[in-house]
């Protein structure tokens, strides 16, 4: 089928690990893999007048002369803006290059979207997820506002019409993605149209050495050459301080921008830890012992699909999403989810960037992230309307190993890198001194099964590779899918042929009921004798009669070589391609092993300080604050005493203090104080003493 036939349902990409079913959903994959009937935001529903929340402040008067709380009520009705957005909006309308970190729910879409009604040209929103874009472009249309974006199921004549229309004025805001900055075509348009304001979304992907570095980011500060005064927004949700230096640099801000940093401490959010080995016995505990709406995220594809139907069947109503789904099937889901038709959202990482639920009560993480910002980011969907709210990881004892394991899958030896590079000339036929600037079809699945290649680690090995410099491989989810559209018990009637076909598939793949399989069409020929061509022209076959859905790969995958081949062992791997790499990752998964590992410092002091923000005061909500201490206390209570006892001693040279003051200076029942004093005089009785309702320092101090 061609693309033009199944954009509609063609998947998003598939992950670096997607041979042993985990995900890793990425926005690259997301933007150039997913196709979009090329209509799909014009067939939006545009309404003649805009709706407004509100009422129009100054019916009449343009955009562009009213003040930001103006617009803000005109569009959207509210009165005032969240902590931090004024002051964000304040300098891009001044013409600075702006970096506002806002932790998830932190409202950063009204950051760009007002500015960008009150300047006088054209918003250029880049942005990762073309999810986003849709729900984004939608929203504005449906408030009367001009938005249109630029997809990767579009053709050119489309493409040329909305930049037409950007030219002319008709929109104010253009949502693209960052490979689209790599298009001829659009660089060409770049110059002549009138930008007032470029957003870079999710700008924490421009760094290299991040958690969450995207290649196509760094074309980003390209653009500053053929707008150099147009002034840059660039936002996040999730970055350290180390990240915000790069962000900074990679994007060439200029002097005298602007950086502000919204805290991320979330109050109404209980982060715990649950460990225990039968993960689904305790998400069932949690789930019953926490209502209202949930998401579960897992790596594994088939384990979004296994649990929801584990929670089905002991009536809690669940759904699955993931890549693999068609487009129909994820919007169907997540607009049941989003209406609380279903309770339960068992998902990827492919579900919830841009999804705007407020009311969240409950995330549950079955599998540990690899880093602490994907984990608060993912948590933090949890409780954005401010109502008490739950993120809970449940870790069974195999999990610190499994981060280890990842680790080493991301970097292989290099003696391996080395390898695969070597049986890759091999499997290509390139000989030594060729392949100098030359593209082949690289068949990477077949290459593995031939070579006997181990499948992560040897899909990691050609990143490094790249990296390196030594070639570019491009993989367009080439891979074939499909799906059987009748229950198993009717594949056996007269009409369902070829048998030997259909057998071969049921013995092969598993799941084929219930989603889309990657499947391989020289694996099915070798299985049953015929040829590649009569397996795709079979499939064709059985998709017209409605017993099965076949997405046939669109394009082999392709590398090219910037080198000429020679012996690997002369072959420079540099240290930012691999090394430092590998100490960044290192560092990562490190604290989250820690987070996970620790279970006597508050969670939230925890997340916090791994991003640089220091906190005095426990949560008295997390696990960690709310276990039992040995002194009958909740341990938060106990902490807390003590964060005031280290102040006192700190702050006054006094022989001794009144008790009462004490009580006076904490939130908690002053018998519990007094309890947690009569701990740590005993814990701390070379620091001081209880005497009577005064604490007294000790001789010496």
């Amino acid at each position: 089928m061609s693309d033009e036939e199944q954009e509609i349902i063609e998947a998003e990409g598939e992950d670096i690990d997607a041979l042993l079913s985990s995900e890793e959903l990425t926005p690259e994959d997301t933007t150039d893999h997913m196709l979009w009937p090329e209509d799909l935001f014009d067939l939006l529903t545009t309404p003649t007048s805009a709706i407004t929340p509100g009422h129009d402040p100054r019916p009449g008067v343009a955009d562009a002369d009213l003040s930001p709380e103006e617009v803000l009520e005109r569009y959207w009705g509210y009165t005032s803006f969240r902590p931090l957005q004024r002051d964000l909006i304040e300098s891009v309308l001044q013409g600075k290059d702006t970096l506002g970190l806002l932790p998830t729910g932190g409202g950063k879409s009204i950051i760009f979207q007002v500015p960008g009604l009150m300047l006088p040209g054209l918003t250029l929103v880049i942005t990762p997820l073309i999810a986003l874009m849709k729900d984004q472009v939608d929203r504005l249309r449906a408030q009367g506002i001009r938005a249109t974006a630029i997809h990767s199921g579009m053709s050119s004549e489309r493409v040329r019409s909305a930049l037409d229309n950007c030219l002319y004025g008709r929109y104010k805001f253009l949502y693209i993605s960052p490979e689209r900055l790599g298009s001829t075509l659009f660089r060409t348009w770049l110059t002549e149209l009138d930008i007032s304001l470029v957003v870079v979304d999710e700008c924490h992907c421009v760094c290299q050495w991040g958690y969450d570095f995207r290649p196509s980011y760094l074309d980003i500060p390209i653009i500053r050459q053929e707008l150099s005064e147009v002034p840059m927004l660039a936002l996040t949700a999730t970055a350290t301080e180390a990240v915000v230096e790069d962000i900074i640099r990679e994007l060439a801000f200029r002097p005298g921008y602007t950086s502000l940093k919204k805290s991320f401490s979330r109050p109404n959010l209980s982060y715990s830890i649950r460990l225990y080995d039968d993960k689904s016995a305790m998400m069932r505990h949690i789930l019953s012992r926490v209502e209202g709406s949930t998401i579960v995220y897992c790596r594994n594809r088939d384990m979004t699909r296994q649990i929801a139907e584990e929670l089905n069947a002991v009536g809690v109503s669940a759904t699955h999403y993931h890549a693999g789904l068609t487009y129909q099937e994820r919007e169907l889901r997540q607009a049941r989810w989003m209406r609380d038709e279903i309770r339960v959202m068992v998902a990827t990482n492919a579900f919830g960037m841009g999804i705007d639920k407020p009311d969240v009560r409950l995330v549950i993480h079955m599998t540990v992230p690899t880093s602490l910002e994907e984990y608060f980011q993912e948590a933090g969907r949890a409780g954005r309307d401010g109502g008490q709210s739950y993120a809970v990881m449940i870790v069974s004892s195999s999990d610190d190993q499994t981060l280890v394991r990842r680790l080493r899958d991301t970097f292989p030896e290099l003696s391996y890198v080395r390898h695969v590079y070597d049986q890759m000339c091999n499997f290509l036929s390139i000989g030594e001194g060729e392949g100098l600037e030359r593209t082949y079809d690289f068949d990477i699945e077949l290459f593995i099964r031939r070579f006997r290649m181990r499948p992560i680690q040897t899909r990691h090995a050609i990143e490094i590779m790249q990296l390196s410099g030594w070639l570019d491989y491009h993989d367009d989810d080439s891979r074939s899918r499909l799906k059987f559209l009748i229950p198993s018990s009717r594949l056996y009637e007269q009409s369902v042929r070829p048998d030997d076909l259909i057998r071969a598939i049921l013995r092969s793949y598993t799941g084929l009921f219930a989603d889309y399989v990657t499947i391989s069409e020289i694996d099915l020929a070798q299985l049953t004798g015929y040829t590649t061509d009569e397996v795709y022209l079979f499939l064709l076959d059985l998709t017209m009669k409605g017993i099965l859905h076949y997405i046939p790969q669109k394009k082999i995958p392709r590398v090219f070589f910037h080198i000429r081949r020679e012996e690997s062992r002369h072959l420079r791997i540099p240290y930012e391609a691999y090394q430092q790499r590998l100490e960044r990752m290192s560092e990562r998964i490190g604290a989250m092993r820690t987070y996970i590992g620790t279970d006597d410092l508050c969670r939230s002091r925890m997340l916090l300080g791994y991003f640089g923000e220091v906190s005095s005061s426990p949560c008295g909500a997390c696990d960690v604050c709310l276990k039992k201490h040995p002194s009958g206390l909740t341990q938060h209570i106990v902490d807390e005493v003590k964060v005031q006892l280290d102040k006192l001693f700190l702050t006054t040279d006094l022989p001794s203090y009144p008790l009462a003051s004490l009580v006076d200076a904490l939130p908690f029942h002053p018998l519990d104080v007094a309890k947690a004093v009569r701990f740590w005089a005993g814990e701390l009785e070379d620091a001081f003493i209880l005497d009577g309702p005064h604490l007294r320092r000790t001789l010496d101090k």
